[in-house]
């Protein structure tokens, strides 16, 4: 089997049907110069032909349309003229695939399927079963989607790229599917302690591992040496993952760290997960929004100071305000509610360690909130959610999870 590139050589289609419609925009994505030989066009073809200004003759094909081709898609329907477009780029040494007959070309389509920058094709070689590589690819590309695959690189290339990978919260079957190819695909991971820490499992022995989890008044990799790290695993030609719990850019400092790439002159993207702040919640049954209760969401850094608008949306009883990393300072958002206004039976949901089998939650209410918490014992990591959605009767039935983790 050979790959071929075919960007910017010159590929004649013979023939305008559905056939030659569902294949043109694969070798258009490759960059090919596409013309198109046939009396008419289907209507998929013909917007394809408007859309990318491919040229097409709207005439029989004639032999001497196969010179200069690279490589000749015959499909017009007719078994007999497929044959003989076949024959005449067969005496001119120019690959063709036979549509009518893949058996009788002398190149053949394979059933493609991409994981980043690995490119994995299907085919037979015996007969013509597109079915069968059909399906076969699409087993493949589910291995890939899910990490299971070895798409790490074995040679280092001269750049490296970087890969801000949202885990969600926790679980690893909650991470994106383009994050876990990711992961597969990388030299470096640096990780937080949070998010979806058992799929470190999974990655090749090979792969370096760096830990750069903080805790609660515990810092050991300040972010300047963070973003350092990044810049200097990529600068060396490594495929670096920095994978943090939820998503990267809800109070996961993710922003610094494109900055710091992007300052670098390093390739970079953000791969987005389930952000705590609705993630966590939802999984003790309680909707950060929900109609006729709460038509808006205010998300909080617990470590930083109330201001204005937090103090506002805590006082609106049609606001949810989400506090994430806020358990040592909820006397202080308690206090602020109050004096903002906000009702003492305003409803309080602790949600501890969702999606973990530690999950706990503490249903309390403003007045009582500091109290029952020291009393349950509350710890990190946990998302604090203060309005009405917070209500355990909101939703009926009550979700059987939330109520088996329940402690007031």
């Amino acid at each position: 089997m050979l790959g071929v590139s075919l960007a910017g050589r010159d590929v004649l289609f013979v023939g305008g049907g559905s056939v030659a419609a569902r294949r043109l925009p694969r070798l258009l994505d490759e960059g090919a110069v596409i013309r198109i030989v046939a009396p008419e066009l289907s209507d998929e073809a013909r917007e394809l032909v408007d859309r990318h200004g491919i040229a097409w003759a709207p005439r029989p094909v004639r032999e001497e349309d196969v010179d200069g081709a690279w490589l000749v898609h015959t499909a017009t329907g007719s078994a007999r003229l497929d044959a003989d477009v076949a024959a005449w780029c067969e005496t001119r040494r120019t690959f063709c695939v036979n549509a009518s007959d893949g058996a009788h070309g002398s190149a053949r389509l394979t059933a493609e399927t991409r994981s980043g920058d690995v490119v994995i094709g299907v085919a037979s070689d015996a007969g013509v079963d597109p079915r069968r590589a059909a399906r076969v690819r699409n087993a493949i590309a589910a291995l890939a989607d899910r990490g299971a695959l070895p798409l790490r690189r074995v040679r280092e290339t001269a750049r490296g790229r970087v890969a801000l990978v949202g885990g969600g919260p926790g679980p690893v079957d909650l991470m994106t599917v383009r994050a876990r190819r990711l992961l597969a695909e990388a030299d470096v991971v640096i990780a937080d302690r949070l998010g979806p820490v058992d799929v470190l499992s999974e990655l090749d022995p090979e792969v370096e591992v760096v830990d750069v989890g903080k805790r609660p008044g515990h810092h050991p990799v300040p972010q300047d040496r963070i973003n350092a790290l990044i810049v200097e695993h990529a600068r060396a030609g490594r495929r670096v993952v920095r994978l943090k719990g939820g998503d990267p850019f809800v109070f996961g400092r993710g922003g610094e760290e494109v900055t710091a790439c992007l300052e670098a002159g390093l390739p970079v993207e953000v791969v987005p997960a389930p952000t705590s702040a609705v993630s966590v919640p939802q999984a003790a049954g309680i909707p950060v929004t929900h109609r006729g209760v709460s038509g808006a969401m205010h998300v909080v850094n617990g470590q930083a100071p109330l201001t204005a608008s937090t103090l506002a949306a805590l006082a609106d009883d049609a606001v949810t305000t989400v506090v994430l990393m806020g358990v040592a300072a909820l006397e202080r958002i308690v206090a602020g509610a109050m004096e903002a206004g906000a009702p003492d039976t305003r409803p309080v949901a602790i949600v501890e360690s969702g999606h973990t089998p530690q999950q706990r939650t503490t249903r309390t209410t403003l007045a009582r909130a500091v109290a029952d918490a020291r009393a349950a014992g509350v710890r990190n990591p946990a998302v604090i959610v203060i309005g009405e959605v917070a209500r355990l009767d909101l939703l009926l039935p009550a979700p059987a999870a939330a109520i088996a983790g329940d402690a007031a």
